[in-house]
């Protein structure tokens, strides 16, 4: 009777700590609204991961963290929403590496021409040490990195020819992001190459203020460039990862129980992203097709030779990250291909 009656006692005292374990984590999860912008549109990858986003934190924080997403740029640019992440004016984003660029250097190293091969490659070198170590750098300058989304591997289109080899870049008014390597990138290959952010493109496409743009097929199919654009050439020549960063302002004044669900719900989210875009991309390249677009896949020789011709770019991006980041970013790539 007295062993029983000290086993009810001890399960009693064990149910009340876990129970106050519950409350003390309850407790720390505060009512919070949280900002989350991005560039594309409802219907994109990027909208549906952001979405998702917003319901496994809601779920997870019994409804105490609410995330409304803000699309199509409605919150501005990716610099924009940067610099107001930094103010602590926004909470959450989720836009390009290449515009961070400015602000932490050592992003350059994702713009790197021809980096990687495949995308499951650009996951392991991502997701592994050196891909954390780069993103730690953002803390220094206001921003919190959180994880990589996928874009994809980035490709040519244009309103005036074809791009079947090297020389069919001369003279072509091509928008790029407001970034140095892709600036370079396209120069060296004969391209005028035209920064512009993101929100401008489709208009500047309309109006023929540039003749031709690069991105994924996902992004040039849920932003309808093909209603301005005619030729697609399959050129993959960058890998282009995005990046779901916080303000640190904000970041900083979270309890660890708030930050542990955000973090767990942007890795859900970018594994279901990463699934989206993929499945997407085949997909998305045969809609392109259908619309009326004209595709043609640039042969692995010229490949070779705008890699080449891009190797100054590259050695740009060598300069601005240092040779060792650069050489463990390619280790780790090579590995990653084994």
């Amino acid at each position: 009777m007295k062993r029983l009656l000290i086993g009810t006692l001890t399960a009693a005292l064990l149910g009340s700590t876990l129970g106050l374990g519950h409350a003390q984590a309850a407790d720390d999860i505060r009512p919070r609204m949280i900002r989350f912008g991005y560039g594309l549109n409802e219907d994109s990858n990027q909208g549906r991961a952001a979405k998702l986003l917003a319901e496994e934190i809601a779920k997870a924080s019994g409804g105490k963290l609410k995330v409304r997403t803000f699309g199509s740029a409605s919150l501005g640019s990716d610099d924009q929403m940067q610099n107001a992440l930094i103010g602590g004016a926004q909470e959450m984003m989720v836009g390009s590496t290449a515009t961070l660029v400015g602000i932490t250097p050592e992003m350059a190293v994702w713009d790197t021409p021809f980096l990687f091969s495949d995308p499951h490659q650009a996951d392991q070198v991502l997701d592994g040490p050196v891909g954390r170590q780069i993103m730690n750098k953002l803390e220094e300058k206001g921003l919190v990195g959180l994880v990589y989304w996928e874009n994809g591997f980035r490709n040519v289109t244009n309103s005036t020819r074809p791009i079947e080899k090297l020389e069919d870049f001369d003279g072509i008014k091509l928008r790029v992001m407001p970034n140095p390597v892709f600036i370079d990138t396209f120069k060296l290959m004969g391209a005028n190459a035209v920064p512009l952010p993101f929100s401008e493109l489709f208009t500047a496409l309309e109006t023929e203020a540039v003749d031709g743009q690069e991105n994924p097929y996902n992004t040039i199919l849920s932003s309808k460039f093909y209603e301005v654009q005619k030729f697609l050439s399959v050129t993959n020549h960058v890998y282009s990862p995005w990046i779901v960063t916080a303000s640190k302002r904000w970041w900083d004044g979270l309890s660890q129980t708030e930050q542990g669900i955000i973090m767990a719900a942007a890795e859900k989210a970018r594994d279901a992203e990463r699934e989206d875009t993929r499945r997407e991309a085949s997909q998305a390249l045969a809609a392109l097709k259908e619309h009326g677009m004209q595709v043609n896949e640039v042969s692995p020789e010229q490949i070779r030779r705008m890699r080449e011709r891009a190797q100054p770019a590259i050695q740009t991006v060598i300069d601005s990250v240092g040779q060792e980041l650069f050489d463990q970013v390619r280790a780790e790539a090579e590995k990653a291909e084994r």
